[in-house]
């Protein structure tokens, strides 16, 4: 006999066999199992081994030690909130994000899902909530089959190429509207809101941001959008590319974390005092991330190839400066009334862990409040950055920064950074095994 909650979800679930089940890894990949629809409404219980959360990007596992030396299983349950019918698939399908639980019944050490969920626990602790925001950035190229060469934009309505002088532009000519208009669709079937969407200043490049709320929720719905994206790419035979920085010479792919505070009980937003000027509460937030920034720039940055978008500064700045409404600064305070005064954090690349990055930033920030920490003066117009404001600017640095960072394991735990650690060894190792096509070109000559 069922429930009333099985009797609905079975009702929401008619017509579905499969549901995809899964959760974020440490580089924000979904993972997991496919269920039946039967086994998922009658509670079954679903495990993975715990080392998938410590899954690298090649597909290969640090050694056992990081997850547990008998890889034994943890438990995927399902949110609840957050099933859905895939708008995208031809065949009746869902997809349920889940909470990655040890077999005891907490959470995972491992679970960047995790993490962010108690760091809005310590907030609610003081009485207060975290707004955030998300505006990812992503390219739309042609199908590339053959990865020695460059990606390319699609083939536009005029048998050619687009060229870079696009910039929020609102024609039609790059051939993508029926692209877009399924993206609309998917978006508004999931239940994600949008603000606003533009073309940016790369080559076949776009930004959608999305309407700021709760930070997991903000998480979930980036996982989805990325999630969608590839998934309705694949459809159109496009292909949508979230790397830092795909292409030379070109601006690289942002997710900027827009940040505020409000009182649970009564909705005010802590950053602005009744007169509508910066309260210590805001300032003590900048002062949290200005310490924490370089210690977490590998959670922010997490690959080789996020800091060819940081190496090229202007609108990726890779500093822990913070401004008024200036985008060569990491931290920026957008122009806005007092009720909607927040901190963008602008380190964080389109190839960052939603989950990880927004529990870095907000953590940062708490760290700020809880030490009373004060912040170096705002910096306005054309600056130098100094010394102690600037930014690891290699994956190996920013990764021996974060090895010696003891505020990074009291804050995540020493399990998940030192697994965090040796996943991303283990990737920077891979990318150094390679001899790239500049080595050939500039240096054999030389030799």
């Amino acid at each position: 006999m069922t429930t009333h909650g099985q009797s609905s979800l079975a009702e929401r679930l008619t017509g579905i066999d499969e549901i995809e089940c899964i959760t974020p890894d440490l580089n924000g990949v979904p993972r997991g199992k496919v269920m039946t629809a039967e086994g998922f409404v009658q509670g079954r219980r679903l495990q993975m081994a715990r080392g998938v959360l410590l899954q690298c990007i090649m597909g290969g596992y640090p050694p056992a030690r990081f997850y547990g030396s008998d890889d034994g299983d943890l438990a995927l349950v399902a949110d609840p909130q957050h099933i859905y019918r895939l708008p995208w698939s031809d065949e009746p399908r869902a997809l349920a994000i889940c909470d990655a639980v040890e077999l005891s019944g907490e959470s995972s050490g491992l679970s960047s899902r995790g993490l962010l969920k108690a760091v809005i626990e310590r907030y609610a602790a003081r009485g207060l909530a975290p707004v955030v925001a998300t505006e990812l950035e992503f390219f739309v190229f042609a199908p590339n089959p053959d990865p020695d060469q460059p990606f390319q934009p699609p083939l536009g309505k005029d048998g050619r190429r687009e060229d870079g002088q696009s910039a929020f532009s609102v024609s039609s000519n790059n051939g993508l509207r029926a692209f877009f208009s399924e993206v609309y669709r998917c978006m508004a079937a999931l239940g994600l809101p949008r603000d606003t969407f533009m073309h940016e200043m790369g080559v076949s490049q776009f930004e959608i941001n999305l309407l700021h709320g709760d930070p997991l929720l903000l998480a979930d719905q980036t996982l989805l959008f990325k999630h969608l994206l590839k998934e309705v790419a694949l459809k159109h035979g496009l292909t949508v590319v979230c790397m830092a920085k795909p292409l030379a010479h070109t601006p690289g792919s942002s997710m900027h974390i827009h940040q505020s505070l409000v009182e649970i009980d009564s909705g005010r937003n802590v950053f602005s005092d009744a007169e509508g000027e910066p309260t210590p509460t805001f300032y003590q937030f900048i002062g949290g991330q200005q310490a924490c920034m370089a210690d977490f720039t590998a959670l922010f940055a997490p690959n080789v190839n996020s800091y060819q978008r940081l190496c090229h500064p202007y609108a990726s700045p890779n500093n822990a400066c913070w401004s008024e409404d200036n985008r060569a600064a990491g931290l920026r305070i957008p122009a806005s009334a007092p009720v909607a005064r927040r901190v963008e954090n602008r380190l964080p690349g389109a190839d960052s862990n939603p989950y990880l990055a927004i529990a870095a930033s907000l953590a940062a920030g708490l760290h700020g409040i809880e030490q009373q920490l004060e912040p170096a003066p705002a910096i306005q117009g054309e600056f130098e950055v100094p010394e102690h404001l600037s930014l690891p600017c290699t994956l190996h640095a920013a990764l021996e920064r974060l090895k010696a960072s003891v505020l990074a394991r009291e804050l995540f735990g020493k399990e998940f950074i030192e697994g965090y650690i040796a996943t991303k060894t283990l990737e920077l190792t891979s990318f150094l095994d390679e001899i790239t096509p500049w080595e050939r070109r500039v240096l054999a000559a030389q030799a």
